[in-house]
């Protein structure tokens, strides 16, 4: 019922809100306000803190259903702006295309003082939608009406009224918000004979009442705001909802009750999508020729697919959820991510190789156990059978199934994570697992932190005046590497390469000149990507009299301000990935000196990561050596002062200094 379409690798309301900051403020007429929007400057504003930019004052959602199943929308928002930060609430967007017609698109603004002004439809301005890093291919459309003007104290409205395509009669209703509300209602017009199953989330049940015959109606008030937080959740993972399945008369299935009927409502999609032609069987022999093992076949297939079929966004009508068909995307060879797995699964299914869709939201958290089956996604991945003699080596991200067997979680779009491993934001993930009996929700894999690693090695000399130079080599893995290997594809000339190393460097040192760098493995994803560089760094070191301070830890840091804040965690705390990171690093002491102090060694268990560190003197030089390894994707906020004492100590050690002593010379 929502227009919820994918858009792979980017959600839809992340681009929509792109394009509205593009959009300038168009004129603004005299204002003929309706009852509701007249009575606005009289609501109390909700309680808040003296950091809210805005309030809601009021959201209601109407939806009218007819015995066809199409439906009719009404909304309508108010909010009253409190600092100059909150003006973007006077930007108001309507979601049209082909099959949708916008009735009614007006919006008000009650300035503090002064007069008041509407904006109608012939003051919206339309913007496609678009991809960054991509291309799409959509008859969607944003028509945008802006206030103009905008200042604290005002009130901004909106209404809009809609007709809408339904492919599937499931409906959620997101009443909460990054900012207080006063009042959200949603209210249900059936036809007769149509009922619906309700489902809340994060939020208890309310009651719902009922106003007339097939008229329904839910009102929650005095909302307080989601808290901002950094690497919080999703929004749309945490904020109270109501999930609506609709049921037509006669039994008709039209709405999700189960994660089945999804799977089985996607197959129906699916179902002439897989017949390949010659062109894509010829292709599979060429492919797999020369690959002597099952997994290298699948291999090999694989990478094809993942970088040889460009990716263009496709969204026109139900094509935003169904695959266009596999033969007409290897000959044109581009396609969107459902279209990439399913020319994928055709292509596997030829060297017999079963693979099913699978269906995920890459905001982790956007879906969990307990979310009510909905079209909540925006991306599709494929999970692949592996033959019994290609389990061993096992691939990194794999799913053990208890009747399709060992699956490969793969992600096709993704042109930087190699076979066999899986980007951060899917792992640990809830997916829906398209299989030949229906849906199923899953919990995706979650690799182990050694997948996204970083080991840096150095080898260093001071002199007697504390400069310092020597050579550095590090070894990134996993979505880390993936960073610097994307970084690197913008590089025009070869000085900006090593822009990676600079800010490194930049930021645990001062006086520093890099005497030469390079890179290595940058498009050989199987393997880790390589940095080596030189450096020269002046007056590393401190001198004291006879005392020369040395901190061992040249360079990187594993410590983190992330909770470092005025007020309480709230919210979970959301990591990229499991990570894990070494630093071994020799620094040859300068002549005349001896070792007078070491730092004491560090060690730090917990639950979710530990750190180790130590410094020792082996021969001439001191041996720095550390490691942290972060086990959980996600920490609940009761442990965030843990995790804040756990950095605290990282960064304590840190800090920590070996101090060196001139030696005095015999017969002085």
């Amino acid at each position: 019922m929502q227009r919820h379409r994918r858009n792979c690798g980017l959600p839809l309301l992340v681009a929509i809100a792109m394009l509205i900051m593009t959009v300038s403020s168009p004129p603004a007429g005299a204002t003929s306000m309706p009852d509701w929007v007249k009575g606005l400057a009289a609501l109390p504003t909700p309680e808040h803190d003296d950091r809210t930019d805005a309030v809601t004052l009021t959201a209601e959602t109407e939806l009218a259903v007819d015995t066809s199943g199409r439906i009719t929308r009404l909304e309508r928002r108010a909010y009253r702006i409190l600092r100059p930060e909150g003006t973007s609430r006077g930007t108001f967007q309507a979601v049209v295309d082909a099959e949708t017609r916008l009735r009614r698109f007006h919006a008000w603004y009650l300035p503090p003082n002064g007069k008041e002004f509407e904006l109608d439809d012939k003051d919206a301005v339309d913007v496609a939608l678009n991809i960054p890093n991509g291309q799409l291919i959509s008859d969607m459309r944003v028509r945008v009406l802006r206030a103009q003007g905008v200042a604290p104290g005002s009130i901004v409205a909106y209404e809009s009224q809609q007709d809408e395509r339904s492919y599937v009669l499931t409906e959620k209703w997101q009443f909460e918000d990054t900012i207080p509300v006063r009042s959200a209602s949603f209210r249900l017009r059936l036809p007769a004979g149509w009922g619906y199953q309700a489902t809340w989330l994060h939020h208890a049940e309310v009651p719902a009442v009922s106003e007339a015959p097939g008229q329904t109606r839910w009102l929650v008030e005095n909302l307080p705001a989601i808290p901002i937080e950094r690497q919080m959740p999703p929004v749309r993972g945490i904020a109270g909802g109501l999930v609506l399945a609709l049921v037509p008369p006669r039994g008709a299935q039209r709405g999700f009750r189960s994660w089945s009927d999804f799977g089985n409502w996607y197959l129906k999609l699916l179902a002439d999508r897989r017949q390949p032609s010659d062109a894509l069987k010829g292709q599979v022999t060429m492919l797999t020729a020369g690959a002597r093992t099952p997994l290298a076949k699948i291999q090999a297939l694989a990478s094809f697919v993942q970088s040889d079929i460009r990716y263009v966004g496709v969204e026109l009508g139900i094509g935003g959820w169904q695959p266009h068909k596999a033969a007409d995307v290897f000959a044109q060879r581009f396609g969107d991510c459902k279209d990439k797995a399913t020319l994928l699964a055709t292509m596997l299914a030829e060297i017999g190789v079963p693979s099913y869709l699978v269906i995920v939201n890459t905001q982790r958290g956007a879906v969990d156990e307990a979310t009510p089956p909905h079209l909540a996604f925006n991306h599709a991945i494929l999970a692949i059978a592996l033959p019994g003699d290609a389990r061993d080596p096992a691939p990194a991200a794999m799913y053990t199934h208890p009747a399709l067997g060992s699956l490969l979680i793969f992600d096709p779009t993704d042109d930087l994570t190699p076979f066999g491993q899986l980007s951060g934001p899917l792992q640990a993930n809830y997916a829906v697992l398209v299989a030949p009996d229906g849906g199923e929700l899953l919990r995706l894999p979650q690799l182990a932190p050694s997948a996204n690693s970083l080991a840096r090695s150095a080898h260093v000399a001071l002199d007697d005046q504390g400069s310092l130079s020597g050579s550095f080599e590090e070894q990134w893995r996993g979505d880390r590497a993936n960073a610097q290997r994307y970084a690197l594809r913008a590089a025009k000339v070869d000085t900006d390469q090593i822009k990676p190393v600079e800010a490194l460097l930049a930021g645990s040192l001062t006086n520093f000149d890099v005497l030469e760098a390079s890179v290595g493995n940058l498009h050989a994803l199987d393997r880790p990507l390589q940095w080596r560089y030189k450096i020269a760094v002046t007056a590393y070191a401190k001198l004291a009299g006879d005392l020369l301070l040395v901190r061992p830890r040249l360079i990187g840091s594993d410590a983190s301000t992330l909770l470092e804040t005025k007020t309480p965690r709230r919210l979970a705390i959301e990591f990229d990935a499991p990570r894990h990171d070494t630093d071994e690093f020799e620094i040859g002491l300068p002549p005349g000196f001896e070792v007078d102090e070491l730092p004491p060694p560090v060690h730090l268990a917990t639950p979710f990561g530990s750190y180790d560190s130590e410094t020792k003197l082996v021969g001439r030089a001191l041996h720095y050596s550390r490691s942290l390894s972060m086990e959980t994707v996600s920490l609940p906020a009761e442990q965030a002062p843990a995790l804040r004492d756990f950095f605290r100590a990282i960064a304590r050690d840190e800090r920590t200094t070996a101090v060196l002593r001139r030696a005095v010379r015999a017969g002085l």
